[in-house]
């Protein structure tokens, strides 16, 4: 059986929000280390033309997105569950908070705080990422209000933790605590300075440190050679495509881009559609078919052509 592979860089804040994912689960996992800015050359030929990081990969199929790969290793590994509570659909829905309006503010308040220190190179590479300015000396201004709006929604995770439990949705860890973690281990690793918004809350450390202790499970490094030459070695599963259902693009070639930032279109066929997921077959000249797998909600879907 191919292993997963996770293409990722170790500063991604959405990389470890699935490493977490991954230490709950306790599974064994291949990193392939790709670059913070473009160009990528070893992982556009996996994704179709993707850009954003994590990636993860087994054998020929490939998902794009950080909500498609958690949803992916919950299916594969359903224990321990990332929903311990039951609360799977709430638990989902919690990333689009976190990986929006938590996200938003967390990078405001990072490179507000970095501001010159900024390497130019990483501002021109996210602008063209995002389509629109990345100004760090425009994030300063913001920084007070950004601040603020940080602390409040770490208020919000303070205010679940009060009664005691250890983690989010009770004793034992899940998604909810490995998608409200991340933002926060963002801030103290890229600004540490920028930690004290949070580090008052009552409950927050302790939880904090809970989470970093469920590791990120067995990790050994590949590089990207080996990634792509797996992805030829295999062919896609067809047990993986999202469980087909109505759709009036099923089975024609298909154009697929991220809403928010990171447009960059992905082509290819539409070969599954269920209420959370796409599946598209692209055709590579050296891998041959790679199936990708992306979210319903986030990506726009049409017609190729």
């Amino acid at each position: 059986m191919a292993k997963i592979i996770l293409h990722h860089y170790d500063s991604s804040p959405f990389s470890e929000k699935v490493r977490v994912c991954l230490g709950i689960k306790r599974l064994e996992w291949l990193a392939v280390e790709q670059p913070v800015i473009m160009p990528k050359p070893a992982l556009l030929p996996l994704t179709g033309g993707y850009r954003r990081i994590p990636v993860m990969q087994i054998g020929a199929d490939v998902w794009l997105d950080s909500v498609a790969i958690v949803a992916e290793l919950e299916r594969r590994h359903p224990a321990p569950s990332l929903f311990p509570a039951g609360t799977g659909g709430l638990a989902t829905a919690l990333q689009y908070w976190t990986d929006r309006e938590v996200f938003q503010a967390a990078v405001g308040v990072i490179f507000g705080g970095l501001g010159d220190k900024v390497d130019p190179a990483f501002i021109k590479d996210r602008e063209a990422l995002s389509g629109r300015p990345f100004d760090p000396q425009a994030m300063a201004g913001a920084v007070p209000y950004l601040s603020d709006q940080f602390r409040a929604h770490a208020a919000l995770l303070s205010a679940q933790l009060a009664d005691g439990r250890a983690f989010l949705e009770g004793a034992a860890p899940g998604l909810a605590d490995a998608t409200a973690y991340y933002n926060l281990w963002f801030v103290r690793a890229a600004f540490p300075p920028a930690a004290a918004l949070f580090a008052d809350l009552p409950h927050l450390g302790d939880w904090l440190d809970r989470v970093a202790a469920l590791g990120h499970g067995t990790r050994s490094a590949a590089t990207p050679d080996e990634a792509l030459a797996i992805a030829a070695a295999h062919a896609p599963d067809p047990a993986l495509l999202a469980a087909s259902g109505e759709h009036p693009l099923l089975g024609q070639s298909v154009i697929a881009s991220a809403t928010d930032y990171g447009r960059d279109p992905v082509a290819g066929q539409l070969v599954g559609a269920s209420a959370q997921l796409f599946s598209l077959a692209r055709q590579d000249a050296q891998l041959g078919t790679i199936h990708v797998h992306l979210p319903r909600i986030g990506y726009a879907l049409s017609p190729a052509g």
